[in-house]
């Protein structure tokens, strides 16, 4: 069986080809860490993180980057309204990126870099597009010559020529084009610059992803992902940077994630119209939160509301209510006289689910499909275990420890937990918990939002979540 998945580029699915066999390089557009992360960009991490555990299930070897734009206006802005450092915001943000990303079971990527971390490769790129004639310095700050890319706009389906009649003029029209856009950003008072051929500034926010990728995976890397708002004209003009650059493809496959929307109305802190992750899980639990995310084709837009979560917690605690039953009756049973007949059912959905799984996966990563699989082994298990007839004989244990097996197997694939972990959290006793939130509240008081967040992360590792109600700050075991 051969994975097809949707090319954005192409507009259609396609076989997925690698530049390496038996490996994928994969590069996903991570967040701008200014502030909590939403619900929205929840779901693009979930997303790319299932594609990315069933390529690995399929024995692929994954290279997965995702980054972190950790200089942008936003930062800066967000940075003066509080009055801490620039550079202190994301750093404390990217740590709450890591603690919500960890709750909603996501697998850390092979490598997370930082724009700043990354400045000499940005300053390379964008010297090599002036030598070459694809961009130009006026003042300090260099431009892209979109004009220069004959092929600008494929990816977004969008004719140059239109766009331009449609651009609004700028004030400052020191570029040749409307639709130019900045490569590298002449330093301001008050900002933080790096220096360059063309004076102390800094990165434009295309261009940042183009070296990333480009350095950590090479031109013509097989997955280039985001969420559908990156299409244009972040993702277009990663694209005509890097080619001009390169003289080749940028990226093999380009796949998009939908909205994540309310009332029909795409999620956005522009609109005001968004939750954050930690909003979420103080009502609902991260596994339930996460089974949200999954059960939706990644494609598809989706829509948030507590009738929605509502849902999907009664049909993840279905799931778990059907492999806790299996395991137990598995714990401790003595098999009886065989009567192999009463499992037959089982033993021949069995047979045939783990093939149902990969052609729904192989299909573009279609997870409601996929789910309703495990589903079916649930509802199958089920059925023979609350059969009138039903004996504990061992054709009928072998079947249900084989289907429990698969059935974790198989939602662990999609990052949906099922098995009841275990956590050490023997010694947290109530009357340390409380000694613990305290001293966050006060560190919090003090704004020394480094200590009140390493404190949540660290109990975060030990599978303990507090959640801050308008009550006051509550623990409990993840």
């Amino acid at each position: 069986m051969t994975i097809h998945l949707y090319n954005t580029m192409s507009r259609q699915k396609e076989p997925l080809v690698t530049r390496e066999a038996g490996k994928v390089a994969m590069y996903v557009c991570g967040v701008t860490p200014y502030d909590y992360p939403h619900i929205g960009n929840a779901r693009a991490v979930v997303a790319f993180d299932i594609i990315r555990r069933y390529l690995e299930y399929s024995d692929y070897q994954v290279t997965y980057v995702q980054n972190f734009t950790d200089i942008d206006d936003k930062i800066i802005n967000r940075a003066r309204e509080q009055g801490v450092s620039w550079s202190s915001l994301p750093e404390r943000f990217i740590q709450v990126y890591f603690e919500e990303m960890d709750a909603l079971n996501v697998q850390r990527a092979t490598v997370y870099p930082k724009a700043t971390d990354n400045i000499a490769e940005i300053v390379s790129l964008v010297t090599a597009l002036v030598e070459r004639g694809a961009a130009y310095a006026v003042d300090g700050d260099v431009y892209f010559d979109v004009r220069s890319f004959a092929a600008y706009g494929q990816l977004s389906n969008r004719n140059i020529d239109e766009m331009e009649s449609g651009a609004r003029v700028e004030v400052n029209e020191i570029k040749r084009d409307p639709l130019d856009f900045a490569l590298w950003k002449a330093a301001k008072p008050g900002e933080p610059s790096w220096p360059s051929p063309w004076g102390p500034g800094r990165p434009g926010w295309h261009i940042e992803c183009s070296a990333m990728s480009l350095k950590f995976l090479g031109i013509g890397f097989d997955i280039h992902g985001g969420g559908q708002d990156l299409i244009f004209p972040h993702h277009e003009n990663e694209i005509a940077q890097s080619e001009a650059a390169g003289d080749r493809p940028f990226a093999r496959y380009w796949m998009h994630n939908g909205f994540v929307t309310i009332n029909k109305e795409k999620m956005s802190k522009s609109l005001g119209n968004f939750f954050t992750v930690r909003e979420v899980l103080e009502h609902y639990p991260a596994e339930v939160v996460r089974f949200f995310l999954t059960a939706s084709h990644y494609r598809s837009p989706l829509d948030f509301s507590d009738q929605a979560l509502d849902q999907a917690k009664a049909a993840y605690e279905r799931l778990q209510t059907g492999a806790g039953n299996m395991a137990r009756l598995l714990t401790g049973t003595e098999s009886t006289e065989s009567r192999p007949e009463l499992s037959e059912a089982l033993r021949t959905r069995l047979q045939s689910a783990e093939i149902d799984f990969r052609i729904a996966m192989d299909d573009d990563f279609n997870t409601p499909q996929a789910v309703s699989v495990l589903f079916e082994l649930v509802t199958e298990a089920n059925r023979l275990m609350s059969h009138p007839q039903f004996l504990p004989d061992a054709a009928a244990l072998q079947a249900l420890s084989d289907t429990r097996v698969l059935l974790l197997r198989l939602a662990a694939t999609l990052g949906i937990a099922l098995a009841p972990t275990e956590a050490a959290t023997e010694t947290l006793t109530p009357a340390l918990m409380e000694l613990l939130i305290d001293v966050r509240a006060r560190a919090r008081q003090d704004k020394n939002f480094g200590l009140a967040d390493l404190i949540r992360t660290r109990l975060t590792e030990l599978e303990i979540l507090l959640e801050d109600t308008p009550q006051g700050t509550v623990w409990r075991k993840k």
